[in-house]
């Protein structure tokens, strides 16, 4: 993946930078890039179609600090991180894929060599936002960036222990739902939230 003309993609390139990974039709970053007009966003998604429609919106919106890109996120992160012009400060990871099959978790998402990248290219005192309906990939997810030196549990909570849901962040922190969590919330679901923050 060739790392667009970032000059041209935002008004401000150097506005701090949020990173949506697996955005899906891309309702969420829509929304926050109208209520954060000193951030840039950065949705992106495996699925072509749902880029282009979702940067089809944008551009209807009128929004110069958001972009969507189409790209598998684990080869093409390194490369898209050293391109970027400013710092990347937020990233958010919310109800990946969950790959149930034992011989298909090498799809899901988040991997040791994405956690590694992010510990490497997040900005110092970065946060990364972990989000699921499945119980099993949150804590997936959850241990890989536990277990990296790079990143600490924001507000040092203590880590969730099987059968406790009680350590998890009941409430988003984000002032916008995605369509999935509002969703899951509203059929009486639990979604597991938690933060994590780039050591300094």
């Amino acid at each position: 993946m060739v790392p667009p003309d970032w000059s041209g993609v935002y008004h401000h390139p150097q506005f701090p930078l949020h990173l949506d990974i697996g955005c899906g039709r891309g309702s969420f970053l829509l929304e926050m890039a109208q209520l954060h007009h000193h951030w840039n966003f950065l949705g992106v998604e495996i699925r072509q179609t749902l880029v282009a429609a979702a940067n089809h919106h944008r551009t209807e919106l009128g929004l110069t600090n958001l972009h969507y890109l189409f790209c598998n996120v684990n080869p093409s992160l390194v490369g898209l991180l050293t391109s970027l012009p400013s710092s990347l400060s937020f990233v958010s990871i919310q109800f990946p894929d969950p790959w149930f099959k034992k011989r298909h978790q090498k799809r899901r998402v988040v991997q040791p060599e994405l956690v590694d990248t992010l510990g490497r290219y997040l900005k110092p005192g970065g946060v990364v936002f972990l989000q699921s309906d499945v119980r099993e990939v949150a804590i997936d997810m959850v241990d890989q960036f536990a277990f990296h030196p790079a990143f600490s549990l924001e507000g040092g909570e203590t880590l969730p222990q099987k059968g406790d849901d009680g350590q998890w962040i009941l409430i988003n922190p984000l002032p916008v739902a995605t369509e999935r969590e509002r969703s899951t919330l509203e059929r009486g679901g639990f979604v597991y939230r938690q933060l994590f923050k780039k050591n300094i």
